[in-house]
């Protein structure tokens, strides 16, 4: 049976070393890749399944669909690590036509001076007018030191004729404390245009202590009318990096949730947009889905969509971890990971996997099992074309590569059948990384992340997933995709789970029982 060592590995394991793939750049260990013991495996400096630039990391995107260029550009905050003290995050950006590959289009937008409002720069949003053909990228402007009556945070503007050269506006300020906004909240600007043919900008920020997000309307992107709240946060949440757009015959806001106890990428929906507005009146809580409008997990914050007038995919960042240790809490900024908005009969949104990312993995072939549990009180029966596990079992298959793409069905035989998937696995490895599908109830799963093995210490909280319902008939087709560090999992185009995982590539990795009975069909994986 074809065997998952991709030609790339095997030439290396018989020829010469990989190298020039590290961080580092050292060169890298040579060694017999159908071995299945642990490796210390790099992330490579640039990514582009999900963008990693060659020099530091992609913080808020911001994209935007060009109707002239016709392709996406994507805007983002250049994350240098360490960061200019004062100036830092300038606007640089990437352009794609598919959300698969990308083309780096560099500083698009500098910084300002040391002592300008906009010494730091935070996100923003993008349009194009038709009428004086120009771009228009409306920002956050941060500034360094404040002076009595300065406001932290104010929204400026750039132009450009053919998104090479941008123009700052020194006469465009747009400051919350002028509408009676708190001062120092004032950020992350949205155009977008309305049914009323007016443009609309919406500016995450605060009055008298509570979140909202503000309204103003332009008919020529240049005079703006203040329109008062447009929707309150509810509680004690304030909705940074909002997205508002209309997708067949609902209107959609997407925000990413700043309180700690949630840091998640969530949705309202609304028939119109005074509807939609209507959501958060009075702390209501008009939920769009029974997991309350999340998207993905922690691991992915900041996501905004852009359409092509076919497609719709939502970009934002996965975060990087302290150390590059997977048990750490989480930093600011990461790879841009993409997904493809779905939108179901019922107006609800779940995010699944892009076609283009899929198509790069043409080389998908059974994995041979390179070795099993045998432990007392589990079985493991079958090859990858049949693989039956019952009880604690677990089923190890060849190392991976860089970038890899794992689908199978799991078929479960009762309702609280538990199972799930490990990453930087070997057969000597005493932690290793799982994402489980646990049972919350009968009706109910959630993707939790724990570290395993002898030496593991369990439930990884930093990144769990969100409860959704049990599939009626016990049958979850997941997808995974990895980019180096990167991982996404899809299951049944209903759940999306991204996470941070250092060490996946070059590892092997397994398929898990924990309780009950499962059975594993179409297992094909493909890597590049």
């Amino acid at each position: 049976m074809k065997t998952m060592l991709y030609s790339f590995l095997m030439a290396a394991a018989v020829a010469t070393p990989l190298v020039g793939c590290s961080d580092d750049d050292a060169p890298m260990e040579q060694r017999d890749w159908n071995t299945t013991t642990l490796f210390a495996a790099s992330d490579a400096a640039a990514q582009d399944i999900y963008y990693k630039p060659l020099s530091g990391y992609v913080g808020d995107p911001m994209p935007f669909y060009d109707p002239v260029a016709k392709d996406f550009k994507i805007l983002y905050l250049q994350d240098y690590r360490p960061n200019p003290v004062g100036t830092y995050h300038p606007i640089w950006g990437v352009s794609t036509t598919d959300a698969a590959s990308y083309t780096s289009l560099g500083e698009l937008i500098p910084c300002g001076g040391i002592n300008e409002q906009d010494a730091a720069l935070g996100t923003g949003s993008t349009i194009y007018n038709e009428s004086d053909k120009l771009y228009y990228t409306f920002y956050t402007a941060h500034k360094y030191e404040l002076a009595a009556g300065d406001s932290r945070e104010m929204v400026m503007m750039a132009t450009s004729p053919d998104f090479k050269t941008w123009t700052k506006s020194r006469t465009f300020y747009l400051r919350g404390a002028d509408y009676g906004y708190e001062m120092h909240d004032f950020r992350d600007p949205f155009v977008f245009r309305g049914d009323d043919n007016l443009y609309h900008m919406l500016v995450s920020c605060k009055k008298g202590g509570k979140g909202v997000l503000a309204e103003w309307t332009s008919s020529d992107l240049k005079a703006w009318d203040h329109k008062g709240v447009f929707m309150s946060c509810m509680w004690d949440r304030f909705y940074e990096c909002p997205d508002v757009f209309k997708m067949g015959d609902w209107w959609y806001l997407v925000y990413s949730e700043l309180h700690s106890a949630v840091r998640k990428v969530q949705y309202f929906k609304g028939r119109t947009l005074d509807e939609l507005k209507a959501c958060t009146q009075n702390d209501a809580g008009l939920w769009p889905d029974a997991h309350e409008g999340y998207l993905d997990s922690r691991g992915l914050y900041a996501a905004k969509t852009a359409s092509d007038g076919t497609n719709r995919y939502i970009w934002g960042w996965c975060a990087t971890r302290s150390g590059k240790d997977n048990t750490k809490a989480i930093d600011w900024a990461g790879n841009l990971v993409a997904h493809k908005l779905i939108q179901h009969d019922d107006g609800t949104l779940t995010l699944g996997e892009v076609p283009a990312i899929a198509a790069k993995f043409a080389n998908a072939a059974a994995p041979a099992i390179a070795a099993k549990s045998t432990t007392e009180g589990g079985s493991v029966e079958g090859d990858a074309s049949n693989l039956k596990l019952s009880g604690n079992a677990w089923a190890l298959f060849p190392r991976l590569a860089y970038q890899n793409r794992i689908e199978f069905t799991v078929k479960t035989a009762g309702n609280r059948d538990k199972f799930g998937i490990s990453l930087v696995r070997g057969t000597d490895a005493g932690v290793f990384y799982s994402l489980i599908v646990n049972d919350e109830s009968d009706d109910n799963r959630k993707v939790n992340f724990e570290q395993q093995g002898e030496n593991g210490c369990g439930f990884l909280a930093d990144n769990d997933g969100y409860v959704f319902q049990r599939p009626a008939d016990n049958t979850y087709h997941i997808v995974i995709t990895t980019d180096n560090s990167v991982c996404t999992m899809y299951i049944n185009d209903q759940v999306c789970y991204t996470n941070r995982i250092y060490g996946i590539q070059r590892n092997c990795w397994s398929i898990n029982s924990y309780s009950g009975a499962i059975e594993v069909s179409g297992l094909k994986v493909a890597g590049l």
